[in-house]
């Protein structure tokens, strides 16, 4: 018998050469997925559990990760697809994460092997798209992931600073996936499968389509054209708003946006899936691992490699969040045994030590609806469940968090289970137990405790969607007692935001001194960045708040930025100098010098200039003290003569 050559890689993996669909046996694939991050098999990865849930129903998908993108030759590695090419940028909007707050080139990329730069192009969606239309003419092509989501109506674009078409026009894709999408892959693949036409694959919740004609859509409400929003903020803004409010899959609305000569049709939102399918999705055989012919690490996966999904949706009504316009504010959890049988499986990992980093999602402690009115009906169209002040219908309870992470903790083989992608701190003050922060402290804390008040003045902080600041010193006043109570010394670490709509220099100010207060040095602060499918890029944009129509300040010059930047962190050497020009901009020269509640000493020229003007005045004084005397010597002599 002949012995047989293995194959490179182990076959479990989803096929990405020639070489690894021979060893699969597979002549044709159903579906070539091309991405913009490295291929890494985890669930923490959106294109992982795409593919593998395509797997799941019975069809082959390839795996073309960041490719050469300037020719369609790298397109053609796996063959022309049966089904259609599907396109993701990644985990990350392509420019966000090719380009900081201040519009400058990031040096790495936590995506790619060795955070190694510059392996995906910008606006890749768009790219990825066109070069698969050129590789092979005539077969369907649907974008998805959080770029295109983000992009999927006529959006501010912060780097061109203009308003863009939708991505689904300027890609030239024949169906956009938004949202979190498993429902719509299946449904789209048993379409196409089935013979159906692309073009009339138009019926699926959580997809948009491009029609030339409104005859055969039904039950819609056509909202503001691009050309409207592109010349017009408040068009803009009252296009922005009707998206928001039927971000919904029980009353969400079917909208039309004319483009051009075109139709834009955005379908309403899939139904966030069941706790039973989330279980199945996270339950699938992924290797958990970057594919092995990356020879560097994936910096991205180190957080997450050992970490658990638990939930879905957030209703935190975070104003420059994204997530309520990819994964809505319908919370779906996964159920404890699920969550027991991956920790297990973490346990068998080799590298594991013992140490499960993440129980959570959007908001860790968010495992239920808001209130159970959102089962039945959906979510209020026109009132947030928290946000600055809360809804009288939330409903607070952390019992089955708690009893979650006690089961976790309990799995042999497992030393520590952390809570680190964040809570909302108002959510637990709201909690009419302290048990949870109890629990918390106690035992899943290592040290320090990440939270986001975001802002202290509350004219920022209602723009933003965030609580009072009073809640926030309540709340650290509270964990501090109870760390004493419990015997621990463990911290808050809190993340604040810069040049938000609605801060001017005397709220940067306002912060500023807050954290001289309170003793607060953050080493890392963030500054706004006005991202796609928001409601704070669209106060940015348009200047007002399109809740409300009321006008908002918005800090646009990177001078000023830079100054509310350098404000939050006044205590470094390097920005002493732009803080200097902050306050004395605001009108706030009380705060340079020496005394207990300045931020920065006098400019070092203002020092040495006093401290001359000091010495002449002491030379000067000496000077006529000096001829006095001589004077008096001299009238002195002449006496005794």
């Amino acid at each position: 018998m002949t012995k047989q050559t293995p194959p490179a890689y182990p076959s479990n993996f989803l096929p990405t050469t020639a070489a690894e669909l021979a060893a699969r046996g597979i002549v044709q694939l159903d579906f070539v997925y091309i991405i913009g991050d490295a291929y890494v098999d985890h669930p923490s990865f959106g294109p992982a559990i795409i593919s593998r849930v395509l797997e799941s129903h019975g069809y082959t998908v390839g795996i073309i990760a960041q490719p050469d993108w300037h020719s369609a030759e790298e397109m053609k590695r796996l063959g022309r697809p049966r089904l259609a090419f599907l396109i993701s940028a990644g985990n990350i909007d392509s420019m966000v994460n090719h380009y900081t707050s201040a519009k400058k080139r990031r040096s790495s990329d936590a995506y790619t092997p060795g955070g190694e730069a510059g392996r995906r192009p910008d606006r890749a969606t768009i790219v990825y798209a066109n070069r698969a239309r050129e590789a092979y003419r005539g077969v369907p092509v649907v974008i998805g992931g959080i770029e295109a989501s983000l992009r999927r109506f006529a959006h501010y674009d912060y780097w061109d600073d203009k308003v863009r078409r939708s991505i689904l026009a300027d890609s030239g894709a024949d169906l956009l996936i938004y949202g979190m999408g498993e429902r719509q892959i299946v449904e789209i693949a048993d379409a196409l499968a089935s013979g159906l036409p692309i073009e009339q694959v138009t019926y699926i919740n959580g997809t948009c389509y491009m029609t030339r004609s409104l005859e055969q859509v039904y039950e819609y409400e056509q909202i503001e054209s691009y050309e409207a929003v592109a010349r017009d903020k408040k068009a803009y803004a009252s296009a922005f708003m009707t998206q928001y409010r039927e971000q919904d899959a029980i009353r969400g609305k079917r909208l039309v946006q004319p483009h051009g000569d075109g139709f834009l049709v955005v379908n309403p939102p899939a139904a966030p899936l069941t706790t039973e399918e989330l279980d199945a999705v996270y339950e699938l055989p992924y290797m958990r691992a970057p594919h092995p012919s990356y020879q560097k690490e994936i910096p991205a996966l180190f957080e997450v490699k050992f970490s658990l999904t638990s939930c879905r949706g957030c209703f935190g009504a975070c104003a420059f969040c994204a997530l309520t316009f990819h994964q809505g504010r319908v919370i779906s959890a996964r159920s404890h045994a699920s969550l027991l049988r991956e920790a297990e499986l973490l346990t068998r990992q080799p590298d594991f030590k013992g140490n499960i980093h993440d129980v959570g999602g959007p908001t860790a402690n968010f495992r239920q609806p808001a209130c159970k009115k959102q089962r039945k009906n959906g979510v209020c169209a026109d009132r947030q469940c928290l946000g600055f002040t809360p809804c009288k219908n939330l409903e607070v309870d952390h019992r089955d968090y708690i009893a979650l992470l006690q089961k976790l903790s309990a799995v042999p083989g497992v030393k520590h289970v952390f809570v680190r992608s964040g809570i909302r701190y108002d959510y637990v003050m709201y909690d009419k137990s302290d048990a949870f922060l109890r629990t918390l402290i106690q035992n899943h804390v290592s040290g320090h405790l990440k939270v986001a008040p975001e802002h202290v003045s509350d004219r920022v902080l209602l723009r933003m969607g965030k609580p009072a600041c009073t809640l926030y010193d309540r709340f650290v006043a509270k964990f501090m007692q109870l760390n004493r109570n419990l015997g621990k010394e463990q911290y808050i670490v809190p993340y604040f935001m810069s040049s938000h709509p609605g801060s001017d220099l005397a709220a940067a100010v306002e912060l500023a001194e807050y954290l001289k207060r309170t003793g607060q040095r953050p080493e890392q602060v963030q500054d706004f960045y006005p991202t796609p499918g928001t409601l704070s890029t669209c106060m940015y944009y348009t200047g007002f708040d399109p809740r409300t129509g009321e006008r908002v300040y918005v800090p646009r010059s990177a001078s000023e930025k830079a100054m509310q930047r350098a404000l939050m962190q006044y205590f470094m050497p390097q920005y002493r100098a732009l803080a200097r020009k902050a306050l004395e901009k605001a009108g706030r020269e009380d705060l340079i010098g020496f005394g207990k509640h300045a931020l920065v000493p006098p400019a070092k020229q203002n020092i040495e200039g006093n401290e001359n003007k000091k010495c002449r005045k002491t030379r000067r004084n000496l000077h006529e003290k000096g001829g006095k005397m001589l004077r008096n010597t001299r009238r002195d002599a002449s006496r005794h003569r």
